[in-house]
């Protein structure tokens, strides 16, 4: 008779049911975008027009110079100052949880 224990299954690694979003990082995003005018970019590109594509992101970046440095001073800010706040979500939307 032998006195092993009973072999336990290996712990099965689940997915998480959650996935954060920075609210700084995705507002920092949405706002470059914008000045850089990503959407005709994009589409200039897919349809394989990638010279124009990368002149039209220059031409918008050196248009769009003070905003988009506006855009990523303020980010650095707020990263900064919300460095402090022990939880950091500032909302939850099912899976969703914003944090700062």
């Amino acid at each position: 008779m032998s006195s092993m224990a009973p072999r336990r299954k290996a712990p099965r690694r689940r997915a998480k049911k959650s996935f954060n979003v920075s609210a700084i990082e995705v507002g920092t995003a949405l706002s470059l975008s914008q000045s850089l005018d990503m959407p005709s970019v994009i589409d200039s590109a897919v349809k394989g027009n990638f010279k124009g594509a990368l002149t039209s992101l220059e031409q918008n970046a050196m248009k769009s110079k003070s905003k988009i440095t506006a855009t990523l001073v303020g980010a650095f800010a707020a990263k900064a100052l919300t460095k402090g706040f022990t939880s950091g979500t500032l909302a939850k939307f099912g899976p969703v949880r914003i944090k700062a």
